[in-house]
């Protein structure tokens, strides 16, 4: 998703010298009200990205207030878009690494429904295994609608975005 957001706002992601991350630098908005975006992608482990958020963020000089974290969501179904300020990891451990790394979770988390594992598999094993063919097709959709939940949320507020993806 980084990839597909860094393009429209006219930047390219490439390896950053602070943190083990891809970072990209662009704007968002209108002429006269854009808005400065750092797009970071870590390139640790899912479960330590809070360590290469967290040196970004004191790169840039970013608090949590302004901080928006893209995550996969079990408890919502597939295709679904939620957005929210803060909250709890729920056993996310992506969320779980951020959250200790700067010591709270009042950040703007865009959560992307991935939906529950059949049956009793593991989630552990449901979230690592590719998605079967048919949710395959309807990826790039859910991805542009998670770059625009984004881009909503910057440009529009929280309640905006909410009031858009929140259904």
């Amino acid at each position: 998703m980084t990839d597909l957001l860094s393009g429209q706002v006219g930047a390219r992601l490439a390896r950053h010298k602070r943190g083990h991350a891809l970072a990209a630098e662009g704007k968002l908005g209108m002429p006269g009200s854009m808005t400065h975006l750092v797009l970071v992608e870590p390139l640790s482990f899912m479960n330590e990205s809070g360590g290469p958020v967290k040196a970004l963020m004191s790169f840039y000089g970013v608090g949590p207030d302004r901080l928006v974290v893209v995550h996969d969501e079990l408890d919502i179904p597939f295709t679904s878009i939620r957005v929210k300020l803060g909250g709890g990891d729920n056993g996310h451990n992506g969320l779980k690494s951020i959250r200790k790394a700067l010591g709270t979770g009042d950040f703007f988390r865009i959560r992307v429904g991935i939906g529950r594992p059949p049956g009793r598999q593991d989630p552990a094993d449901f979230v690592l295994k590719p998605f079967p063919s048919a949710e395959r097709t309807e990826l790039p959709e859910v991805v542009q609608r998670a770059a625009d939940a984004v881009e909503s949320l910057v440009t529009d507020g929280l309640e905006i975005t909410q009031n858009r993806f929140n259904t």
